[in-house]
């Protein structure tokens, strides 16, 4: 058999540019390795666990340890901060010489080449803040992100020696007792590892994935700089009100899991499982039996980075359906299981052969809790609508602010904030000038952002980098706002209800253009189901929470039939005395009001968006009318109805007699008729009537 390889300096892992070459065969005789590592790789004491569940050693993020380790080392911290130092003040000094020179960044390859090989030099923290960059052409010259780019993939490689060893450490046995083929140099390298693409001696291709060496103890000691560095802004800058301290912490246990790859595989698995089964979403199968703490043994994907547009078209792939399944995915990571990727760049987003969006690194993911989740999806609803009032709450509960924070000043600057960030409707939406206007609110008011967060918005901002990428004028809310209309319409949770009731309802009046508006964006939804809408609806409709409903829906239904049933009358009336030869009446035929006119066009329009949702069948509304009939809310909604029309025919009647009585004929003895002169009477008392008999 022969396996095909990739170059180590390809751009892509794709099996479009693979070269054949003769099989690469793995030595049949144990490899010695003569290469003297440069750093061992073993952890600091303080940050190993033994409880891993594959009983293999796992790192853990110990601030307090780490600290109590370099606090001793003060040599060490400041040489390391000077080789920070330098590199970036020689490239500062760089672009301010350029800019005399008259030359602009976007003409600056050589300094596009130094940021690179500065951020490499530095070590994965650095590398992973160029992946975020390499995402952003809004942000970033094109020239800086062709460079950047590279540090997905294309970072420089460690010995193979190194990494055969590490793979005999910890599987138990060399490369060629476990694998029957393996490329002679790696795939890629990254941050964290480099990637070999192999074959099992069952057949199946694979990815085995090695860890660099040295590795926990430059992110260690980097942590610890960071840490300290965020502590000290703290302190020095008192409008800076941010836990700087914890969004460090948050990132280091987030890069420390990132660097167990046992952990990885479950993750692999966990979001396989939530995930896996939407639609054009593909995650690789991990083999545990091949796979330790340093090495890590999945399923080969061939697959086209997003980025490549050229190659992505080639192949007849539809770029911009991909992307916007991964909103959609990343929607329900967020938003549904709380699970999500946290680093979606684009090397590890793959546009699969046969048109699947496919997910290969798993390192790095986090957890947004229950009243996380449903604080976002509130946030975007009261944002999309305008209701700034409802978004200044939604900060507290997502911690922005605390709880005895006065809203008073910051609710009208949300409105002045983002009025010029929401444009014209929710397609003019995006999440970095969102982002950008908030940051300029922070620093005037007493906001904070929480550790949580940091992870969330980098996820959410690489996305939309990756999506502007592919279309400049993608817009990642646009396409997120269908699946918020659907959960919010669906999501049976008493938060979302008190939200839907509060979007619904204002001043006790019924918006139904915003009604409209959700059942239209809801319908884009790709697994929106109206039967369920339907279900979920009448159950919530006729239990205990939706009483605030049943008493409007028996109010619009009392003026409607009462209006409708004086114009039929009338107009019945009018009919019989035409035919009949009798005179008309002059009587008013009571008009349809503005407000009911309007009630009668929504209604019609919302009918013609159900008529028109995927999957909409009017027959399945006729088993669900008996079941209706029978319940005893539906009952006491035709009781009150009949008493509402009832008190309205009473009112209207003892009305119509008062007023007739003030107004009847005057006669006087042996004198002409005057008429239409009122009596003059006595002011009678107030007649007080039930509140459901009031005229309109």
């Amino acid at each position: 058999m022969n396996l095909k390889k990739v170059s180590p300096i390809s751009h892509e892992i794709n099996s479009e540019v693979f070269v054949e070459e003769s099989v690469v065969q793995l030595p049949t005789e144990p490899i010695e390795i003569e290469h003297e590592l440069s750093a061992k790789e073993v952890p600091p004491e303080e940050l190993l666990a033994k409880s891993s569940p594959l009983g293999q050693e796992t790192l853990r993020y110990d601030p307090v340890a780490i600290e109590a380790q370099y606090g001793k080392k003060p040599l060490q911290v400041f040489g390391r901060v000077v080789s920070i130092f330098l590199p970036f003040a020689s490239f500062s000094i760089g672009i301010w010489w350029d800019r005399l020179r008259g030359k602009t960044l976007s003409q600056g390859r050589d300094r596009a080449i130094q940021l690179r090989e500065i951020l490499t030099e530095l070590g994965p923290a650095y590398i992973k803040v160029g992946q975020a960059l390499s995402t952003r052409p809004d942000l970033v010259p094109s020239v800086f992100l062709e460079e950047l780019s590279l540090l997905q993939d294309q970072l420089p490689a460690f010995p193979n020696e190194v990494a055969f060893r590490f793979i005999e450490e910890e599987l138990g046995a060399p490369p060629e007792e476990i694998y029957a083929e393996l490329t002679s140099e790696p795939v890629a390298a990254a941050s964290l590892g480099q990637v070999y693409k192999g074959k099992l001696k069952t057949g199946e291709t694979v990815a085995v994935k090695v860890q660099r060496p040295g590795l926990a103890q430059r992110i260690t000691l980097d942590m610890y700089i960071l840490r300290s560095v965020a502590g000290l802004v703290k302190k020095t800058f008192k409008q800076v009100r941010s836990d700087l301290v914890a969004i460090m912490d948050e990132f280091g246990i987030r890069i420390f899991e990132e660097m167990n790859y046992t952990q990885e595989g479950r993750n692999a698995e966990r979001f396989a499982q939530l995930y896996g089964h939407l639609n054009d979403i593909y995650i690789p199968q991990i083999y545990w039996e091949y796979t330790g703490r340093r090495v890590i043994t999945m399923e080969w994907i061939s697959g086209t980075k997003l980025t490549n547009m050229e190659a992505i078209k080639s192949q007849g792939i539809d770029a911009k359906y991909l992307i916007e399944i991964g909103v959609q995915c990343s929607l329900r990571q967020l938003l549904e299981h709380g699970f999500f990727h946290a680093d979606p760049h684009p090397g590890n987003l793959l546009a699969t052969e046969d048109g699947k969006l496919a997910y290969i690194d798993f390192g790095m993911m986090s957890e947004v809790k229950p009243y996380q989740r449903y604080g976002l999806l509130e946030a975007i609803v009261h944002l999309v609508n305008r209701d700034f009032e409802g978004l200044a709450h939604d900060y507290v509960k997502l911690e922005f602010l605390t709880p005895d924070t006065d809203l008073t000043p910051i609710i009208p600057a949300l409105g002045n904030v983002f009025k010029d960030a929401l444009g014209a409707s929710v397609a003019e939406l995006n999440f970095k000038s969102i982002t950008d206007k908030l940051s300029a609110l922070m620093y005037e008011y007493p906001f904070r952002v929480p550790a949580y967060y940091a992870l969330i918005i980098r996820s959410l901002v690489t996305l939309e980098g990756i999506a502007i990428n592919v279309d400049p004028n993608f817009k990642v809310l646009s396409k997120a706002y269908p699946y918020v209309a659907k959960r919010l319409l669906t999501d049976p949770s008493p938060r979302l209800r008190a939200s839907l009731k509060d979007l619904l309802f204002k001043d006790e009046s019924f918006r139904w253009n915003r009604l409209e508006n959700l059942l239209r964006n809801a319908s884009k939804s790709p697994d929106y189901e109206l039967n369920q809408l339907l279900n979920q609806t009448l159950e919530f409709l006729f239990s205990e929470r939706g009483d605030f409903i049943r008493e409007r829906l028996v109010d619009e239904i009392v003026k409607a039939l009462d209006t409708y049933g004086r114009r039929t009358l009338g107009n019945i009336s009018k009919y019989l005395r035409a035919t009949l030869g009798l005179p008309q009446e002059q009587t008013q035929t009571p008009e349809m009001t503005a407000e009911a006119i309007k009630s009668a066009e929504h209604i019609k329009g919302i009918w013609e968006i159900v008529k028109e949702t995927p999957g909409f069948d009017p027959m399945q509304l006729v088993p669900v009318i008996p079941e209706l009939l029978m319940k005893e809310e539906t009952q006491r909604m035709g009781q009150k109805i009949a008493g509402g029309l009832a008190q309205r025919v009473i009112a209207r009647m003892i009305r119509e007699a008062l007023l007739k009585d003030a107004t009847e004929e005057v006669v006087v003895p042996n004198e002409k008729k005057i008429t239409q002169e009122p009596k003059v009477v006595t002011p009678a008392p107030k007649l007080v009537l039930p509140p459901a008999a009031a005229i309109q």
